[in-house]
């Protein structure tokens, strides 16, 4: 397992006390990571994204797209057939699945359409303007004194 010191991190930046948890999932070398359903993530404008699941053999109902705790998890369950069917080969897996996706800050789901055995995810990254970059004014100490002291010659 790796140990990394994250302090000189944190002693140049207020408000990234998750960073040990997601440098953890990232440099995790896990074998059981899943790599069932094949996914794409594409950016589609300057704040804008967009997730692309191959979900052949799965109908709309079986389907589920939520967001909770700050991930977006898309799962999907097979319904059950009507009839049994008896299959020469079966190439194409229905089996059932769970992705999840960590969302960052201000990143939001705009929707989810499903065509041609893919399901699309807009996502839109929305940064509030309270946290938008603005410039602050500069005010000379000097003039603002200057005119407020009134010369102690002139009043005597």
């Amino acid at each position: 397992m790796r140990n990394l010191d994250f302090a000189p991190l944190y002693r140049a930046s207020i408000g990234f006390d998750q960073i040990a948890d997601l440098m953890d999932r990232a440099l995790t070398n896990d074998v059981s990571t899943p790599s069932y359903p094949p996914y794409n993530i594409e950016k589609t404008a300057d704040d804008a994204y967009r997730i692309s699941v191959a979900v052949a053999g799965f109908s709309d109902a079986d389907l589920a797209v939520e967001v909770k705790d700050g991930a977006l998890i898309v799962s999907a369950r097979k319904s059950e057939e009507e009839g049994e069917r008896t299959y020469l080969h079966r190439g194409i897996a229905t089996r059932a699945f769970e992705r999840r996706f960590q969302l960052a800050d201000h990143v939001r789901v705009t929707g989810a359409s499903h065509t041609d055995g893919m399901l699309h995810i807009d996502l839109v990254r929305e940064v509030p303007e309270a946290l938008k970059p603005r410039r602050i004014a500069i005010t000379s100490v000097d003039s603002a004194t200057d005119k407020d002291v009134v010369d102690a010659k002139a009043v005597n």
